[in-house]
């Protein structure tokens, strides 16, 4: 077996502690210390070393401020440029054909959401636009279990179209279901003769503070002709759960299961290694074959192609903590997806490409194939400069609570493919379906009913055409923290 801790220091996991395979933060010029600029500084620094599209970006150069007084003065003028930060980041440093690096202004909020902890009332819903029209509604995707909406007359398929009696539209639907008030008043509609009409019925709702939500939504066997099909709701990967996700294997592998169905359709991503964990359960846990290879920056590329070390990463047999992964060594698998299918939910399907038939149901993905990390003002932390270690808290540089999660690298398979900006096209073409959404792990529940099919050869015998499909604006998750990020926990370390 590959011996790759030494190769690398598991962070997030467990503080690395200071020797020579460490990366020393990078030797820069600083500002005047009265100039009132230690957030611009640290994302300058930041990004300065890590940002996958350092090159590209002529503020973000090397050789731009000399470390010298008079350097020091041209780069306090240019923090300065910009009094708030957001700014700062979003017009001096951030690459044009960026989607997806973004800020935080309290790293605390952003570190629990990507372990799946937040405020919430429960409903996880997605957001339409009405045709020819600036009018919105909502149709609700699930309900998170112990939240505020398990107790209330709302379930998945429930449309609405108003918040506090005010109709939704293209403008105000930000303030009035993403906005400062923790609760607000959904106004519930239905479909009359083809109609979105308003009811009479609506449901109050309390976001409520360290609600957590377990990705691993649903798991059942389903007994077809002689088949074993697993089915598995998985909702995002969070490195906190992977002991469930593990647990739902040895469900699947105990109880026979021959063929696998995985849903992803909810799913905006979020754990590299989580995702590694996925297709190792998935495929097997030979640890010597290629579950991707990530590429950084040119500096950091050659930084650590100069000191040889290993950028790739296998497939594993073990999750953190220890346990045997349990896997189905499968060699096809489904995978049901949607345009909201992101990131570590793109990342599996095209790392098991090279290995194993991936048919994919559905729509088409989002898209997304770099990777961030979180960095905070930590400018001697043992994950690498500025990376964010939580047994580090009291090293971050006091009054800066400003996080940024910066793209640092995009990852390949095995065979060299990465190229799927515009999304991971599937094999069987199928949108959902606005007033047929059916019920999440039902036999005719229309994607999974598609799916089984695609297995078992038998027709469900029914029109998979839909009559109102779904083209979403935005959902619920897109507003959070985390959104549709994938980031690492693992990264290659070397001494500068």
């Amino acid at each position: 077996m590959r011996n790759k801790l030494s190769l690398v220091c598991l962070v997030l996991l467990a503080a690395c502690s200071k020797n020579d395979n460490d990366i020393t933060a990078p030797d820069t010029v600083d500002p005047d210390p009265n100039a009132g600029v230690v957030v611009q500084d640290f994302m300058w620094k930041a990004m300065n070393f890590w940002y996958f599209w350092q090159s590209d970006v002529e503020n973000l150069s090397d050789t731009k401020f000399q470390n010298t007084p008079e350097g020091s003065e041209n780069y306090t003028n240019f923090l300065l440029s910009e009094e708030n930060p957001a700014n700062f980041f979003n017009n001096k440093l951030r690459f044009s054909e960026d989607r997806f690096s973004f800020f935080s202004d309290n790293y605390v909020e952003l570190t629990n959401q990507l372990a799946g902890i937040s405020k919430s009332n429960g409903v996880e819903f997605g957001l339409v636009g009405i045709r020819n029209s600036e009018n919105i509604f909502g149709y609700v995707r699930y309900i998170l279990p112990n939240s505020d909406a398990s107790n209330k007359d709302i379930q998945r398929g429930d449309l609405f179209t108003g918040v506090n009696g005010e109709t939704l539209t293209r403008s105000n639907y930000r303030s009035l279901l993403f906005g400062e008030s923790n609760t607000y008043t959904l106004n519930m509609s239905e479909f009359v003769d083809g109609v979105l009409r308003p009811t009479d019925n609506s449901v109050m709702l309390e976001k409520q503070e360290g609600v957590s939500e377990n990705p691993v939504f649903l798991d059942k066997i389903f007994e077809i002709n002689g088949k074993k099909i697993g089915y598995l709701v998985y909702n995002g990967f969070t490195n906190e759960y992977d002991e469930n996700l593990n647990d739902a294997f040895a469900r699947f592998k105990s109880g026979g299961v021959t063929d696998l169905i995985v849903d992803f359709r909810y799913n905006p991503g979020g754990s590299v290694r989580t995702a590694r964990y996925l297709s190792s359960m998935i495929y097997g846990t030979n640890t010597n074959d290629v579950f991707l290879k990530a590429r950084y920056n040119g500096k950091y590329q050659a930084l650590l192609e100069d000191n040889n070390r290993e950028t790739r990463r296998f497939f594993a047999d073990r999750i953190a903590g220890g346990s045997e992964i349990n896997t189905l060594n499968l060699r096809k698998a489904y995978f049901i997806t949607t345009k909201a299918s992101a990131s570590a939910s793109e990342l599996v399907i095209n790392g098991l490409e090279p290995y194993l038939d991936a048919v994919q149901v559905g729509d088409t993905t989002r898209g997304k194939n770099e990777f961030s990390v979180t960095m905070v003002d930590d400018r001697g932390s043992d994950f690498g400069p500025y990376v964010y270690n939580p047994a580090r808290r009291n090293n971050i540089k006091q009054g800066n609570n400003w996080a940024i999660q910066p793209l640092i690298g995009r990852n390949e398979n095995a065979d060299g493919f990465s190229d799927y900006t515009a999304g991971l096209v599937p094999d069987v073409q199928l949108k959902e379906d606005v007033r047929n959404l059916g019920v999440l792990g039902d036999q005719n529940e229309p994607l999974l009913a598609k799916a089984l099919e695609q297995i078992t050869g038998i027709s469900a015998k029914r029109n998979f055409t839909e009559k109102n499909p779904i083209y979403e604006l935005t959902n619920s998750k897109m507003f959070t923290p985390l959104k549709d990020n994938m980031y690492v926990t693992e990264l290659p370390m070397v001494k500068k």
